[in-house]
């Protein structure tokens, strides 16, 4: 990118920036595309004179609490820099990070409600909607709310980078118009790279010696591309004749445990580069995916107790059994323990027992006794902790629903929920939740089919005859 050409995409962001109140909020997930919008937007800022920087930016990072340790670490320290360069020289500048609501982290979700891992191409893709998109939302949403005004947001996305991006964009945009309409409701999008090649974008962030104007080093950048590579990276590799030769940075950083990709090339290519030590999440990932479809691990019902009959007759799967659950959190604490880097949040592990108490545990002791044994420490609330009855009643609860054929699931749900709802003064709120629960498909499900079958065996006789 020539001197010309970088001058008129500053004097289109400035005059973006200038033409009305609106705040900016840019998305910045630390990867090389987000990097060159924040490090455009920054430099506009600073030719500024100081009446002119008249309204905030937000700058905004995604943490889904799952994200590659490199990753991470490299996020949470650029977003800091930018924070401290932008506080000490007086600019209406932000940076922060969202997290996902601990209710609806992946392990929450996981290990909490036992939710199968998403699939490549499956139907039930939930993660990037609770992990990224909601706590950027709410971000989003909150600023509107406080600033009592609209927002516009940057993106760092570019027609160049594949044939769907570019149809992506060039959907929503306007002609003639820097600004597009966004989901968010007084909320606007601007683009202000899409246009860029990858080299352009390499350019600008190999500008200055590849030092930013918030004083952030971007060769640690490269680094990552060149180690998400395996280390086969041509960054500004000049010919004889002068040209560049293929840029790097076509490695997609993500979450460490991502299951929807059959391989996760940048984990991969981290650990060919040299960082072992992320050689136990790949293992553990993979082991993850490995037992998702077993129908050991998976329960024969859905959350909302459905079932459905799969093509050889067999009942479907549903989420994760309590057994798996446990399992599944007992490896996730003794890996955690083996690198030595925390992997689930004390808040995640909160929510976690919490829905295990309202759905599952009617010892209530489940979670922080198996946190004790294989950390051998006690989660904060761990002797506050009450069992709904002790071990002996727990034990003839079983006994006589084996007694009289009930299924103990059934038992347990009716018990807590009772419990659950036990202050509230009208009856009807608790008889309303129990025939919800009396009434699900797979409580029935068996009388259902053998009535059908009965059925079609009657109309059968009756044609014959």
């Amino acid at each position: 990118m020539n001197k010309i050409q970088l001058e008129n995409l500053l004097d289109e962001l400035e005059y973006v920036y200038k033409s009305d109140d609106r705040p900016w909020i840019i998305g910045y997930s630390g990867g090389k595309d987000s990097s060159v919008v924040v490090q455009l937007v920054y430099m506009m800022v600073l030719r500024l004179s100081e009446k002119d920087r008249k309204k905030h930016i937000y700058i905004v990072s995604s943490d889904t609490l799952v994200e590659n340790p490199i990753i991470k670490s490299y996020l949470h320290a650029s977003s800091a820099k930018i924070q401290e360069h932008a506080k000490q020289h007086n600019l209406p500048i932000s940076s922060v990070i969202v997290h996902p609501d601990p209710k609806q982290s992946f392990w929450a979700n996981i290990i909490g409600r036992g939710f199968p891992t998403p699939k490549m191409n499956g139907r039930f893709r939930w993660c990037t909607d609770r992990l990224k998109i909601r706590p950027t939302s709410d971000f989003i949403k909150s600023i509107i709310d406080t600033e009592k005004n609209e927002v516009i947001i940057l993106l760092g996305v570019r027609k160049q980078e594949s044939a769907s991006r570019k149809k992506s964009i060039e959907k929503r945009e306007i002609h003639g118009k820097h600004l597009s309409p966004h989901p968010i409701d007084k909320a606007y999008v601007y683009n202000p790279i899409a246009e860029l090649s990858v080299d352009d974008v390499w350019d600008i962030l190999n500008m200055n010696g590849q030092i930013t104007p918030w004083g952030w080093d971007n060769s640690q950048l490269i680094q990552l591309y060149s180690d998400a590579q395996s280390g086969e990276c041509p960054f500004a590799a000049v010919t004889n004749t002068g040209d560049h030769t293929q840029s790097c940075g076509k490695s997609r950083f993500g979450c460490w445990t991502c299951p929807v990709v059959k391989d996760d090339k940048s984990l991969k290519g981290f650990i060919v580069a040299g960082h072992k030590e992320l050689i136990p999440l790949a293992k553990f990932r993979e082991w993850l995916i490995s037992i998702r479809d077993l129908d050991q691990y998976r329960e024969s019902k859905r959350r909302n107790g459905q079932v459905y009959v799969r093509a050889d007759g067999s009942l479907g799967l549903g989420p994760f059994t309590w057994e798996a659950r446990q399992m599944i959190l007992r490896k996730l604490l003794q890996l955690e323990k083996q690198m030595d880097y925390p992997l689930i949040t004390i808040e995640e592990l909160k929510a976690i027992d919490q829905i295990w108490d309202e759905e599952l545990d009617l010892s209530r002791r489940v979670l922080v006794d198996l946190y004790y044994e294989e950390t051998g420490k006690k989660l904060p609330w761990h002797d506050l902790k009450k069992p709904l009855f002790d071990e002996k009643t727990l034990d003839l609860l079983k006994t006589y629903a084996n007694q009289y054929n009930l299924p103990y699931d059934l038992v347990k749900k009716l018990i807590l929920l009772t419990h659950e709802n036990k202050n509230y003064s009208n009856p009807r709120i608790l008889k309303s939740k129990l025939e919800k629960v009396f009434n699900q498909q797979w409580l029935h499900h068996d009388y259902i089919d053998d009535y059908l079958k009965e059925f079609e065996d009657e109309t059968e006789q009756d044609y014959a005859n």
